[in-house]
């Protein structure tokens, strides 16, 4: 026990000790001790009122010269007592419980006690809001290559991201060998951002790369520097720094950096809010007059087009990792490293599965396996077999089924013939993408779905895949209206996505005759990227009307063609329908064998289409 701990004890000590001597040197009592035979004596001439009688002690009240005056007593056995009260006019005399040894320690000493406590309590409360208040401005990175923190994360824990992994082995060399470079003069980047869509892999990549330097990592969000009060942010960015420095070689890590690292003076209200000072700083540690060579920053962000060009340019963040969504090979990979966790039927084939989830980001492919390995489980399956992981797949896409939600049988039929027309449509339109379920089991706010996969990765959309995207989606109303002469509210979210692509095509990819390679933007497109209020129309009214003209011609002419293929085909529409309602869920392949089957026999119409 060190010395100050020894006169910490010792001041409380002494100071409990005078405040209990104080207290009970300057404590007043008003009661008489007499005699237990001056207390009869007092009874016999009449000048007794109250008596409380008590196994160790008699109290009560006296009068002396017409002044009532406390008194007490130690008893005796005096069994006469009752008696001689009685006699003598007393009329208020009662027992009271005793309160024993410790009751009578709480009465004396617990004021002293409560006292301290409270003292005491108040002095720690001072001590550490005055810590608290030292402290607010510090950092709150947090060291996740110590010891008794999470394990640590290395690039074969990352599946996936080739070329980012590429990209960063030149920060890995350097903080493993700062020497080899400088030999020839070269500086490492001082500032690394990772850009990508939510869940493909940048905080875990960036954890990678801490543990195959072997360096200390700190990690922080942008939301921890930005606070209420003027002043905490920066400071905190300053903390951040200097203990980098400690550590350094190390590595300093913000996630979503977009939070602290938006435009300055954007919007209404100038610039000097708590945000851009807290930029400021960071714009100031990571190129300043003061320089850190062994300290690399990397920061993770899904918005890099909201960040200020200052922190953007080099002497920051100079290497840009475009971090993108994983591709039929990649998607294998992460596959089979999640699959490791979980007990997988051998005769599950990942390739299959991979190419099923185009355009799926790592952590959706990580809770595909993960909702799969649930399924099998309250199944009470031994293993996760294809069709736990299919199911897993449609939840994660589409949503979990509606078991509650019963469809009416003349429900029932408008949806597996508006399925049909996108499935038949789908499949007889040239150059599309093969179709891979198509269903009429309710999920999430759908009726029923259809699903197409494309057999390899696309990178480019051409014209007329975006014209066979707006005839597939319009397929399912002009099933509904020849086969009904009605339609549905069901084709609502196809004619909303059909009008997008529409507008997009026409506004954004230039490809109207009319209106030509002209980009077309909104008034007020920016102000959610935080470069302004407003901005002036870049077209006229003329070419307003141009924009409506050739989104109605795009979307006429897609219904037209829709109408005309499906009326060719009715009868692989209502052979498809038909076993819709049967089954209703059809696989690709026996989509296939439906159409090359030809016509289904009249009876099975009269069968299948009879109310119930």
């Amino acid at each position: 026990m060190n010395k100050k701990k020894i006169w910490f004890i010792f001041f409380w000590i002494m100071l409990g000790s005078v405040i209990f001597i104080l207290v009970n040197t300057t404590k007043k009592t008003n009661e008489e001790e007499i005699r237990y035979s001056q207390f009869k004596q007092y009874i016999r001439s009449g000048k007794i009122k109250e008596v409380f009688i008590s196994k160790n002690l008699i109290r009560g009240k006296f009068e002396d010269d017409k002044i009532l005056k406390k008194f007490k007593t130690i008893p005796l056995k005096d069994y006469n007592l009752v008696s001689d009260l009685e006699k003598n006019n007393v009329q208020m005399f009662s027992s009271v419980v005793d309160n024993g040894l410790f009751m009578q320690m709480f009465m004396n000493w617990g004021p002293t006690v409560l006292f301290i406590l409270l003292l005491t309590w108040i002095m720690r409360s001072i001590s550490s809001g005055g810590k608290k208040a030292i402290s607010f401005g510090r950092s709150k990175a947090k060291n996740i290559s110590d010891k008794n923190n999470e394990k640590k994360v290395y690039f074969k824990d990352v599946a996936g991201c080739d070329e980012a992994k590429e990209e960063l082995q030149e920060i890995i060399d350097f903080l493993k060998n700062p020497g080899k470079f400088k030999k020839l003069g070269g500086e490492i980047p001082s500032g690394v951002l990772l850009c990508g869509e939510p869940g493909t892999g940048k905080t875990l990549l960036a954890r990678a790369v801490a543990g195959e330097a072997n360096v200390p990592f700190f990690s922080s969000s942008g939301s921890e520097f930005v606070e209420m009060f003027v002043g905490v942010g920066a400071s905190r960015v300053r903390d951040l720094f200097e203990r980098g420095k400690k550590f350094s070689p190390c590595i300093l890590f913000i996630d979503e950096i977009d939070a602290v690292g938006r435009h300055r003076f954007a919007g209404v209200g100038g610039g000097h809010d708590e945000r851009e000072q807290t930029l400021n700083q960071l714009l100031v540690e990571m190129d300043g007059f003061d320089t850190n060579s062994n300290v690399i920053l990397i920061a993770a962000t899904n918005r890099p087009d909201v960040l200020d060009p200052a922190l953007l340019r080099p002497g920051r963040f100079d290497r840009h990792v475009i971090i993108s969504k994983p591709n039929l090979k990649e998607r294998e990979e992460i596959l089979v490293l999640h699959s490791k966790k979980i007990k997988l039927n051998p005769k599950v084939d990942l390739k299959i599965i991979a190419r099923s989830t185009y355009g799926f980001v790592g952590a959706d492919l990580a809770n595909i396996i993960n909702e799969s390995a649930i399924l099998a489980a309250r199944k009470n399956q031994e293993f996760v077999n294809i069709d736990n992981i299919e199911d897993a797949i449609d939840k994660v896409t589409i949503g979990p089924k509606r078991k509650s939600c019963i469809l009416s049988y003349e429900e029932k039929k408008v949806t597996s013939y508006h399925e049909a027309g996108h499935a038949i449509v789908a499949k007889l339109l040239p150059n599309t993408d093969p179709v891979y379920k198509v269903s009429i089991i309710p999920r999430n706010y759908a009726l029923g779905f259809t699903i197409q996969l494309p057999e390899r990765d696309k990178y480019s959309v051409s014209k007329n895949d975006c014209l066979n995207m707006i005839v597939i989606l319009l397929a399912g109303r002009v099933a509904e209206k020849l086969v009904f002469s009605q339609i549905t509210t069901g084709s609502s979210s196809d004619i909303s996505e059909a009008t997008r692509i529409a507008t997009e095509m026409v506004t954004t990819y230039g490809m109207s005759d009319k209106i030509g390679p002209v980009t077309i933007t909104e008034p007020d497109q920016e102000v959610f990227l935080g470069k302004g209020i407003s901005k002036d129309l870049n077209y006229s009214n003329k070419i307003l009307e141009t924009i409506d003209e050739e989104i109605k011609n795009i979307i006429n002419k897609a219904e037209e063609k829709a109408l005309n293929i499906i009326s060719d085909n009715i009868i692989i529409l209502n052979n498809v329908a038909i076993k819709l309602i049967e089954k209703e869920e059809l696989t690709g392949k026996e989509l296939n064998f439906i159409i090359k089957k030809g016509n289904i026999p009249l009876k099975s119409y009269k069968i299948l289409f009879k109310k119930n």
